[in-house]
């Protein structure tokens, strides 16, 4: 008999989230907007610790938002981290710009600051300047914002900071997605907490996101009929699926700390081997950062570790049912976007030639974890 499917990162309930969720219907609160998506607009801002947030369909969508409020457009270049999803970096081609991608640092594995100074010059000399910096704070893990914001004041580029992996990460004590003119946040079903789908751009600039509320409504203009100026979107957040939003936000931190757990049980197993003549690295924090640990990822490098592979691990789990994942393929490596410029080396391509991402959710069971432990144990 088939033992039960262990996921990567599989929605956690609380106890409150259908509380909100009744009231939402026992109110008739069942419209793209209501009192749920205010509060839950709120909390977010105050945990990001951000003036505002925009509450909306998704993650993506607040990537193309942000895009749009920044005057991006055809012929315009968006530099973006290579090592993300698709989705940081589909709005971009939404918008009909170019991506130009960005190599990683081996230390956070995401965007690397030398190679992203070395990409606007580069751009610069070709009389295109570009109108936006992407970052992205992979798996929960914060990117060196305090370089890559020197970077970007000094050539007065705006960053959009792409913290759709990093709810309630920080690093020098600000929170993820506090950074950027813009940031953006994802509620997939896989991530820390879930709305189902929804997503949310946050800001210190009010302005902007009341005009990302706007597009993100359509761009009705104010009038008692329907009148529209301007191009819109239908990308708000419902006021049902807020309230799932306003109850997994205070179960946040109890997450965090259920995800962080999980990175050192990994970590306490993986030293065992180590000591025995493998070579496992785990993606580690820097002086002064706080992961989520919304996944927890290793490195098998087959050189270090007797010609063991992430793959040879990967099918080991997948053969005991249970799902594990190479990291994110690098986008200046996918077909998609293989016209597209890219700066730095080899460092994300070797990421993702032995990194792999294993079982990480908050509602991983000891009987989970024995299991996970003994199909990883029969790799070494």
């Amino acid at each position: 008999m088939t033992p039960p499917k262990i996921w990567l990162s599989s929605p956690h309930m609380g106890e409150r989230e259908e509380a909100y969720v009744a009231e939402a219907f026992a109110t008739n609160w069942i419209a793209p907007l209501g009192p749920h998506v205010n509060g839950f607009e709120e909390d977010l801002a105050q945990r990001v610790g951000v003036r505002a947030a925009a509450a909306l369909s998704s993650g993506t969508a607040a990537i193309h938002l942000a895009l749009i409020l920044l005057e991006v457009g055809p012929g315009d270049v968006v530099l973006c981290q290579s090592m993300t999803f698709s989705a940081s970096a589909n709005p971009i081609k939404y918008q009909g710009a170019t991506p130009v991608f960005i190599d990683s640092e081996p230390d956070t594995w995401n965007m690397d600051p030398p190679a992203l100074e070395e990409a606007i010059v580069a751009c610069q000399a070709k009389g295109r300047k570009p109108k936006a910096i992407l970052p992205v704070h992979l798996y929960g893990m914060p990117a060196k914002m305090a370089e890559i914001c020197r970077i970007a004041e000094k050539y007065e580029i705006p960053v959009v900071e792409d913290a759709a992996e990093a709810l309630g990460s920080s690093t020098g004590g600000r929170g993820c997605g506090s950074f950027g003119q813009l940031g953006v946040l994802s509620f997939n079903g896989n991530k820390i907490i879930t709305t189902s789908g929804g997503g949310a751009l946050v800001s210190n600039d009010e302005a902007m996101i009341q005009q990302a509320r706007f597009l993100a409504t359509q761009a009705r203009d104010a009038a008692p009929h329907y009148q529209h100026s301007q191009v819109g979107y239908n990308y708000r957040l419902s006021n049902v699926l807020a309230g799932i939003g306003r109850g997994q936000m205070e179960v946040l931190d109890e997450r965090i700390a259920q995800r962080r757990a999980n990175f050192e049980r990994y970590r306490t197993f993986f030293q065992k081997w180590n000591t025995r003549g493998y070579d496992i690295q785990l993606q580690e924090e820097q002086p002064g950062q706080f992961s989520n640990r919304w996944l927890s990822c290793i490195l098998v490098d087959p050189a270090k570790n007797n010609g063991l592979t992430r793959e040879t691990i990967r099918l080991a789990l997948e053969a005991d049912n249970i799902e594990a994942r190479p990291l994110w393929k690098p986008m200046h490596l996918q077909p998609v976007f293989q016209d597209c410029a890219f700066y730095g080396g080899r460092t994300a391509a070797h990421l993702f030639d032995i990194g792999l991402c294993l079982p990480s959710g908050s509602n991983l069971t000891e009987a989970d974890f024995g299991r996970i432990f003994a199909s990883l144990a029969k790799c070494f």
